[in-house]
């Protein structure tokens, strides 16, 4: 829904900067269009940005076949050291806590 919006909108903002920077002779004090146009591309330009960057969030089995999907995420430590210290303890020490979720097909 967004997209239907926002892509008329930067249309007409791209419209509206080019009107208001239309090319007229060189005089002193007459940089208002330009400085519009400047200010309309700049505003247009963020919005694209935004709208790309936002672009398949979301959307997790796109990529996968429709009987696919993400299963429980599972966590679990790598690369750690345990031991048990003088006092009888068992302790653990450095590693990753790593989480995953692995893909089930049925």
């Amino acid at each position: 829904m967004i997209r239907k919006i926002l892509h008329p909108l930067m249309a007409l903002v791209l419209a509206l900067g080019l009107a208001s920077a239309t090319v007229q002779e060189a005089e002193a004090g007459r940089g208002r269009g330009i400085a519009a146009g400047v200010a309309a591309g700049i505003i247009g330009l963020g919005i694209l940005g935004a709208a790309a960057s936002a672009r398949g969030r979301g959307y997790y089995y796109d990529d996968y076949e429709p009987e696919c999907y993400r299963g429980p995420r599972r966590c679990h430590w790598e690369n750690r050291r345990c031991f048990e210290n003088r006092y009888g303890d068992y302790v653990c020490r450095g590693g990753d806590y790593v989480c995953h979720r692995p893909l089930i097909c049925d």
